[in-house]
């Protein structure tokens, strides 16, 4: 049963592990307060002048609104990425988007192939995109992706299409991803609204048509890290937890 006590910490800080999610494996990717456990992609610590955490959420400042340099340019942002690395597990977390906004959560990250495709940086260095697989997070009304049903919240992005819509803008959401072998599922408040497998035809015939088409090795299985996306936008995270599969 669910106390008075506990509902209220809940309230307070949302980024919490009940016993019972305890008892099954769970554990905070994000504590509700620091940045502990996050780097930048290709760095070996957080872009603070992007990520910071305001009212226990991970805050993407919007890129226009970030401290600039001496020539006028933004602070070099970027991906933020976990520490560690995941194979098979069962992500949770909840996610909040401004107008216009775009982002993502992204998983079966390599570090090394993120870095290797990426460009010659500026602003005080580079910024790598990481590459993976994309849990798309989005105003679907008002951004230009939302016209393209790969590109909609909760798609497996540029790969398959979601079955659900999220809710307004400012409004939290709460997903899931799950990855198991070559299985995968996002999750939309509480509906299970893609579904993939990894090595079918169906799958390779996607991937052959999408923009990952000419990376090597893009859709195969690894261990890898899980990343919050730097798309230049006001979004939030909240309450990420993970669990090994």
């Amino acid at each position: 049963m669910i106390t008075a006590v506990l509902i209220l910490a809940l309230v307070q800080n949302p980024s919490t592990v009940t016993p019972a999610e305890q008892k099954a494996g769970w554990r905070l990717l994000f504590d509700g307060k620091t940045l502990a456990g996050w780097r930048g992609v290709g760095y070996d610590t957080v872009p603070s002048a992007h990520w910071v955490v305001v009212d226990g959420a991970i805050k993407k400042i919007a890129s226009g609104n970030v401290p600039r340099v001496a020539d006028g340019r933004p602070l070099v942002g970027g991906d933020l990425m976990t520490v560690d690395s995941f194979a098979d597990f069962e992500l949770s977390f909840e996610w909040k988007v401004t107008e216009g906004a775009n982002s993502g959560v992204k998983y079966n990250v390599s570090e090394a192939m993120s870095i290797a495709q990426g460009g010659a940086g500026t602003q005080g260095g580079p910024t790598h995109s990481a590459l993976g697989f994309e849990y798309q997070v989005l105003d679907d009304d008002r951004h230009e992706d939302g016209k393209l049903p790969t590109h909609r919240s909760a798609a497996l992005y540029d790969l398959i299409a979601p079955s659900a819509r999220p809710r307004p803008v400012g409004q939290w959401n709460t997903s899931r991803i799950v990855f198991r072998g070559n299985h995968g599922e996002h999750w939309l408040n509480g509906q299970k609204v893609v579904a993939f497998d990894l090595g079918t035809a169906r799958m390779d015939s996607l991937l052959a048509a999408s923009k990952y088409k000419t990376i090597p090795g893009f859709g195969e299985k690894r261990r890898g890290h899980i990343v919050l996306q730097d798309h230049g936008d006001e979004v939030y995270f909240r309450s990420i937890k993970v669990r090994p599969l």
